[in-house]
């Protein structure tokens, strides 16, 4: 039996020894290659065409989120599973939307992951079952869909009032940056950062980050 070939993606050294200690215990499957980053998992899944890469959101240079729409466009044939601390329908529906093959929490890794890797291997899409209720009530579960639905018109309006520099916090918090690493990527403090967050959190209307990043969606911000 071929083994499936899966690839490991976290900035942690600790989490990636156990996740490889956990899957290489398994007959079925082997580790062939670690990137600590999204940039380095890129290049490592072009080189070595593993069957599955294993992605972390929140990694340095290039989150899980812009390396996983770079790799559904690079290497269609290798699956991605997003594997993360993040239990937020909004961030699953990105990660669906953008080519995702799965979406399994850290908090619930073992048996689950590897389920999800055998699933996903044979062509499925694994969502945990408290996920896929999310989903299937999404638009009619006011703790999931938020308040009444806004005309895309109004939408688009709020979005253009926006600086050049808040749409921009706006996108990246989007994407999944931490306050900290928009900081750095826009060469402003964390605390100008949180002044332009807050500034456009209440232009557009929102009270959580997961109302924006289905905003974004929305917008087509993240496309």
């Amino acid at each position: 039996m071929t083994p499936i070939r899966v690839l490991l993606a976290d900035d942690h050294t600790v989490l990636r020894a156990g996740l490889r200690a956990l899957l290489e215990a398994e007959p079925d499957i082997e580790v062939v290659g670690e990137a600590q980053d999204g940039t380095e998992c890129i290049e490592r899944v072009v080189q070595l065409e593993p069957d599955i890469a294993l992605l972390d959101i929140n990694m340095p240079n290039c989150n899980g989120l812009e390396a996983l729409a770079q790799l559904h466009q690079l290497c269609p044939q290798t699956k991605v599973l997003i594997l993360t601390m993040i239990d937020d329908v909004a961030y699953l529906r990105q990660v669906l939307a953008i080519g995702g093959a799965g979406y399994v929490l850290k908090q619930a890794a073992g048996d689950e992951l590897l389920s999800a890797i055998r699933t996903v291997q044979d062509g499925g899409v694994f969502l945990h079952p408290h996920h896929a209720l999310a989903l299937a009530g999404d638009d009619s579960n006011p703790r999931l869909a938020g308040s009444a639905p806004m005309p895309e018109d109004e939408k688009q309006a709020q979005y253009r009032s926006l600086s050049d520099r808040e749409a921009e916090v706006f996108r990246l918090v989007a994407l999944g940056h931490s306050n900290g690493e928009i900081a750095e990527l826009m060469f402003l403090s964390v605390k100008t950062i949180e002044t332009y967050k807050a500034r456009l959190m209440k232009k557009l209307e929102l009270r959580t980050r997961s109302e924006l990043v289905r905003r974004a969606l929305d917008l087509g911000v993240l496309d």
